[in-house]
């Protein structure tokens, strides 16, 4: 991953991850790639990694169930027209 040097790298991640969950990567109840997962692939820390994974819990995309791991929440339809 080639990083923009004026935006966080904790946000970029957190970005990339958001766009697999949304793009269907992971779906919902699906489960997302744990601390160590994500650190070896973006080549980041575990502070970095869970800084990205806690961003995608508070927004409401992922839950984290305590020694089970963090999954995809069900995200809202949008309003019918």
């Amino acid at each position: 991953m080639k990083w923009e040097p004026d935006v966080p790298r904790w946000r970029q991640v957190y970005e990339q991850l958001r766009e697999r969950i949304l793009d269907g990567t992971y779906p919902p109840g699906g489960r997302l790639p744990s601390v160590v997962d994500v650190c070896a692939e973006f080549g980041i820390s575990q502070v970095t990694a869970r800084k990205a994974l806690k961003e995608l819990r508070l927004e409401g995309m992922a839950q984290w169930q305590p020694g089970i791991g963090t999954f995809v929440t069900e995200l809202p339809q949008p309003p019918s027209p």
